[in-house]
Formats: C-alpha cells, structure tokens, sequence
C-alpha cells in the first residue's frame, strides 16, 4: 500500500518543503492538510484554536474518522518552519522569505522536518481509511501550528479541541531524528524531552565614560561575572544524575567603545526535565544575578531584573512507560528488531506533552530516523535540526515513518 503511494507523497513532500510558512502564518500548509484529510473520507473542522495574540489566526486542523466502538486516540502532526536561510543545494529548496511576527524579512525553510511529519499523517490517514477493518475507535488526525513557538498546543485546546471532538484515550506523535538512519525508529519510555524556560535577565549598572570607571557601576562587568557564576548551577547546585542545560543565547549591552552602558541585556534558555530542579535553577538564576550586584554596590533600586517568559516556555515531554513499551512491542513485531531501537532522552523541547493534560492522558512521542546511512557510516558531520543544511531522506523516512504509524495506531485501535 505504501508503495503504490510513494509517488504521490513525495510530491506533496516536495511541495510542502519548498513552501514553508512561519509559526502562526500556516495558512496554506494547513489548508492543504485540511483539503487532503477531507478528501479520504475524514470530517474535518478548519481552522481551530485560539492565540492570546488578539487578531491571529491559529490554523490549527481536526479530522475525525469514527469507525465503530473503541477508544479514541489522537495523532498529531505541527506544520510550522522557522527563519532559517536553506543552503542544502535540493532542486526543491525553498527560496520563500517572509515576515516575522516582529516585522523583519526573514528567510523561511523546514529545518526542523514538519514537512515530514504533515506528510506522514497523510500518508497514515490514507493507509488507515483503506483499513477500517482492522481498526475499531475514533481516529482523531491534529494538524498543530506554532510548536516552533510553543504556542500550537496551547491554542487548540484554548479553543476547547476535547470538549468540541472528544477527549482521547492517548495521544501519539512522530518527530524525525537527525542522527538515525532514514526509516528506523526511536522511543524513550518516561522522559523524552526537557522543558523549556525563556528568560531574559537585565543587568542594571550606573554608566558613564570608558574613561573614568570608578564613577561608575559597569554591567558588561557584571554580566560577565554573571554567565561564569550561572556555570555553578550545573556543576555545583545540581544533582548529576538530573540534566540540566542553562545557556545564555545572546547578549546585548553598549553603544560605542568609550561608553560605559547602564545596562546589559542576556536572553536565555533553560532546560531540565523534573518540575522540582526546574523550579530550582530559576530562583537560582534570580539569586546569582542579584548576587552579583550586590556586590558590585548596585543601588537597590538598580537591582537586575529576572523576567520568566512564560508564552515561550514549556514544560517536558514524558511519554507513558507503559504506552510507549506497547507501542514499541507493536512495532518490532511488524517491522524488526533492527528497526526499532530504544534511544537516550533530548534537551531539545516540544509541546506536544501539553495534549497529555499534565499527564491525565497517555502521550507517546517516537523519532524516525531522517539520515542516509551512508552519511552516518562516513563519520562525516551531520547537520542537526534547525540547520541550513538539514535535509531528510524523503522517500525512507516517509517510509518508516506511515509504516510505524499505521502499525501504532492498529495496535492501539484494534
């Protein structure tokens, strides 16, 4: 079956990835889902969610297929690309720029792979409409916007996804891999992904002339006191046996060389997995900065400021021990042993978990591999998601991608 449509998705693949569309602007992308679910016989509602953001349009996709008694289980796919400039020489690049949420051109690729998972669901959602006989439940496909954002989730189920469709029974999900081999699947039972926390950090100081620092109370100093002490929070606050990642992304701070400047701005981010260490690097961070200018003699009312973003964090992706493990058994059965692999939990984040309802439903997160093997077995180095050069072996990794999914969602459906 996945071989008589092999043509047709890799088209669409192609199509998608030399369209990208930035988070909150997957107008076409998802109208495109929406058109494809409807044909194969789903009823699809469009579009779906609610942003905070008065005036935005969250394109998010519901197709609902009921085939009789059974669970319900949720299968999601995010459509979103990112600002990133694609220099992988493909004949179906994308060369598209458009506008940021902030304003500014910006170049638009699928570095991170939705291109695939879109034409996975797809693919999934024909192989299972050909199925009906194998399957009993109610499928529910979700064409999810904004998780470059980590705002896609969230809008959906804003928009009362469960209490308008149906709560699910569990809620599964692909995301390719950039180090496994086009086709080959990962799983991770318990913790995948860390959570995600965005803070910005203002160092406040007193300015003044290049010239004349003693009459002044200089935040570059202290912002760099400020990131070498953030490195004991790792290496000294922190259990080993519990990841944490703290890195300071950018740094903003002065006008010309002769100026001391009033103040210092750092823009970071914060990984961890369990709520308690999360909690625990965050105040931290608050302590270390505040520290610091007390001790450069900072006026209290020049304290730094610790601003936690919470529209851009979000919290770990645990997917259900025993979901996963029944997955997992289902597709070593239908695929091999070598096919499918257990692989160590990412720092990378994602916000599918927020399906999951805090753990009230079961939620499993797989990887597919998106890598020629001959690149792996090179040892050449291999780009990672998010880079210009990312680029997935389309016709394995669909391959491995609706064969897993279509086997997860019989065994969960059967």
């Amino acid at each position: 079956m996945i071989d008589r449509e092999m043509p047709s998705l890799l088209t669409t693949y192609k199509q998608l990835h030399a369209a990208p569309e930035l988070s909150m602007q997957e107008k076409n992308s998802s109208a495109l889902v929406a058109s494809r679910l409807k044909e194969l016989g789903y009823e699809v509602t469009y579009p779906v969610g609610q942003y905070t953001e008065p005036g935005t349009t969250c394109y998010g996709v519901v197709a609902i297929m009921r085939n009789g008694n059974g669970p319900t289980l949720l299968v999601r796919s995010d459509m979103d690309a990112l600002p990133v400039q694609e220099q992988t020489g493909l004949p179906y690049a994308s060369t598209v720029r458009a506008k940021s949420q902030t304003g500014d051109d910006v170049p638009v690729m699928h570095a991170c792979g939705h291109d695939i998972h879109m034409t996975t669901l797809m693919g999934t959602a024909k192989m299972l409409a050909q199925m009906k006989s194998q399957w009993h439940g109610t499928l529910m496909l979700i064409g999810q916007p904004a998780e470059e954002v980590v705002k896609g989730a969230d809008g959906m189920l804003r928009d009362h996804l469960y209490e308008r469709f149906s709560k699910p029974d569990y809620a599964i999900a692909f995301h390719d891999n950039a180090s496994l081999p086009a086709g080959q699947v990962g799983y991770t039972p318990g913790y995948l992904m860390a959570s995600a926390d965005s803070i910005n950090v203002t160092i406040r100081g007193l300015g003044g002339h290049g010239a004349s620092p003693q009459s002044t109370k200089d935040p570059v100093v202290m912002a760099a006191q400020f990131i070498n002490a953030l490195q004991t929070i790792v290496s000294r606050e922190d259990s080993p046996l519990d990841p944490v990642v703290v890195t300071v992304g950018s740094i903003h701070g002065g006008t010309k060389r002769n100026i001391i400047p009033d103040e210092v701005q750092l823009l970071m981010t914060v990984r961890t997995y369990k709520p308690e260490v999360r909690k625990r690097v965050v105040a931290s961070i608050e302590r270390i900065a505040k520290g610091i200018a007390m001790s450069a003699g900072v006026p209290e009312d020049r304290m730094p400021v610790v601003e936690l973003l919470a529209g851009e964090s979000v919290d770990s992706t645990y997917n259900d021990p025993a979901l996963t493990e029944r997955i997992a058994g289902a597709l070593t059965k239908g695929m091999g042993a070598a096919n499918v692999i257990r692989i160590d939990p990412l720092m990378v984040s994602e916000d599918f978990g927020r399906f999951g309802i805090d753990r009230k439903i079961p939620i499993c997160m797989l990887n597919v591999g998106a890598v020629d093997p001959a690149k792996i077995a090179s040892g050449q180095r291999l780009p990672s998601l998010h880079s210009s050069g990312f680029a997935p072996l389309p016709d394995p990794t669909l391959r491995g991608a609706i064969k897993a999914m279509t086997l997860a969602v019989l065994e969960l459906l059967h």
